[in-house]
């Protein structure tokens, strides 16, 4: 079963006195355990499809199917349930948490709010989780401002897994960190997404990383698709104008993918 589709997505602004297409009629769908990858330069629809998805902002036309419901049709206690199955990491975890919120209070949150684990359990699914992204248990009680960024970036992903996600929407996840951080991200992404089979909706500007991670990708150009299909054989010949621009410009990064 398809786990995600999309269907027809537009989402326009008002600009200048002007409706502005920021995504124009875009379907697409992920299988599970699958990375599909959106990529693009700026302002190319890439995160504003991904917010679209995860319904932080609602579309103006076309649709989403989340595990066999109308995504966009769930309201109250059925969006929330369905929510814990479909998490977000972003940029910055600076400006997505409180800063000053501790490592443990971070990821205590969704296991309470989704009713996982009961008061008692929690602590020690907490340092579970963060065993799982490679951090120790004695994180828990420093504040995110307090760690490093690549941490940081760990203690998002594991509160994204917290809840048992089959979609994790990787908004530029991986962008602000340096070359060795991000290497090491990408293989804790790959290495949780062959243990628990969960799907990444990766969004990059960055090809080198999308060819890394992804098994196919669609290249965004103005908010239409550019160009779409295999990882590798679109980034290794690209045939759309956008794909050769982005091409030209990427750097070439490798993970154990790559040697596969």
């Amino acid at each position: 079963m398809t786990l995600l589709t999309v269907s027809n997505l537009t989402k326009r602004y008002r600009r200048g006195g002007k409706a502005v297409a920021a995504v124009d009629d875009v379907s697409f769908h992920i299988d599970p355990g699958e990375t599909l990858a959106l990529a693009g330069p700026s302002g190319s629809g890439k995160s504003t499809i991904a917010r679209l998805v995860m319904r932080l902002i609602e579309p103006d036309a076309g649709g989403v199917e989340f595990e066999g419901d109308d995504f966009l049709a769930l309201r109250g206690a059925a969006l929330r349930a369905r929510r814990a199955r479909l998490q977000m990491v972003f940029q910055d975890p600076l400006a997505a948490f409180n800063p000053r919120a501790t490592v443990a209070r971070v990821l205590d949150d969704p296991l309470r709010i989704h009713g996982i684990a009961s008061r008692t359990e929690r602590p020690h699914r907490i340092a579970t989780l963060l065993e799982r992204v490679g951090l120790t248990a004695g994180l828990a009680p420093r504040a995110i401002h307090e760690i490093s960024g690549g941490q940081r970036q760990r203690v998002a992903i594991a509160r994204a897994i917290a809840t048992k996600p089959s979609l994790i929407v990787l908004d530029e996840a991986v962008s602000a960190l340096d070359v060795s951080v991000r290497g090491q991200i990408l293989e804790l992404l790959l290495d949780l997404q062959r243990q628990e089979q969960i799907a990444y909706l990766f969004i990059s500007h960055d090809l080198g990383v999308v060819r890394a991670v992804a098994h196919r990708v669609i290249l965004l150009d103005a908010g239409r698709i550019a160009e779409s299909g295999d990882a590798r054989a679109v980034i290794d010949a690209p045939r759309s104008a956008i794909g050769k621009a982005l091409v030209a410009a990427a750097p070439r990064l490798h993970t154990k993918r790559d040697a596969g």
